[in-house]
């Protein structure tokens, strides 16, 4: 087997200014010996990270820029996969940057193993107050749960992984991501049906890549709702979550709600435990941060709101919404 296959990487952006260049320069600074090829696709950014982008051509030779018409994240992965000539894609995120080893160290893990695609932890770094806040809480399993990506130390299978690397072939025998009603999930139903074929998903501490999170509590209220939705769909589409943890957060707003009637109904005694407990769990998952705690409650109050709202729509219509494209 060649050991230093073409890698074709492929990085969706849109309005992606503030990070881009982060992103790149860590893209133009890979080990990586064998050849490579930088796809971006461009959902039609309205700030200046087309120019940014352009900017880079010079330094990363294999740079390829690409349009996305559909402007949906899914959509622009497909279309740079297509376009792609590498005999590996490695999915890329203009919110991340990556360890100079990133693209090495992911051949190496998916060439090495049986896995039919690898990944590997998402460091979460934050450039503002509410940015480190948000790091925080992603750090712990109190906060948003026991993420594997986020903490693994060792190299071990996993339902899904932080973007990730796999082989072009397998990618498209799978038809390539698949566009779910909330526009997002899609890289959790991809390692969803490569398990489901009999295929395995390996973790591997040694990918290294740091992300940077939301800058402000609203953006972030946003972004977990859109991850609830996706959970909903998920389950709608696959038939199944691989555990019932996700149903945490939209547990807690069903308590939160039952206890309220009662309060209003005779005593107020039940929803005061209630919230004194949930109060007490998100200083604990801060490490007794003010503003870490408020950030853990924004993405649960956010993530199971979504959920619910997801798992009111028609099972029929969801799956009939999906498509690729």
């Amino acid at each position: 087997m060649d050991l230093s296959p073409k890698v074709s990487v492929l990085l969706p952006v849109l309005d992606e200014a503030e990070s881009i260049d982060d992103c790149l320069a860590s893209l133009a600074a890979q080990d990586y010996q064998g050849p490579w090829e930088l796809i971006v696709a461009d959902g039609g950014s309205t700030d200046d990270t087309a120019a940014r982008v352009v900017a880079w051509e010079e330094k990363i030779p294999g740079l390829v820029r690409i349009d996305n018409p559909g402007r949906i994240q899914t959509h622009g992965l497909n279309a740079a996969a297509g376009r792609a000539q590498g005999e590996i894609l490695v999915r890329a995120d203009g919110h991340t940057t990556y360890a100079p080893d990133y693209l090495s160290q992911s051949l190496r893990s998916l060439l090495d193993s049986s896995a039919v695609a690898v990944g590997g932890l998402q460091i979460a770094v934050g450039s503002s107050a509410v940015g480190r806040a948000v790091a925080a809480a992603m750090r712990s399993p109190l906060a948003v749960g026991p993420a594997l990506y986020r903490q693994a130390e060792s190299v071990r299978e996993v339902d899904t992984v932080y973007l990730g690397c796999f082989r072009r072939s397998d990618f498209l025998s799978l038809g390539g991501f698949r566009t779910l009603p909330s526009k997002v999930a899609e890289d959790a139903d991809f390692y969803f049906r490569i398990r489901a074929g009999g295929g395995k998903v390996v973790l591997d501490p040694s990918i290294r890549s740091t992300y940077r999170p939301r800058d402000s509590l609203a953006a972030v209220a946003r972004q977990y709702f859109q991850y609830g939705l996706g959970k909903a769909d998920l389950l709608y589409v696959n038939g199944r979550w691989p555990t019932w943890r996700p149903l945490g957060p939209s547990l807690l707003l069903v308590a939160l709600a039952a206890t309220l009637i009662v309060g209003v109904a005779s005593t107020w005694a039940p929803v005061v435990v209630l919230v004194s407990a949930w109060l007490l769990a998100l200083l604990i998952a801060g490490g007794g941060n003010l503003l870490v705690a408020v950030v853990a409650a924004v993405m649960q109050l956010g993530y199971g709101i979504g959920l619910l709202r997801g798992l009111l729509r028609s099972p029929k219509r969801v799956r009939a919404s999906v498509s690729v494209s």
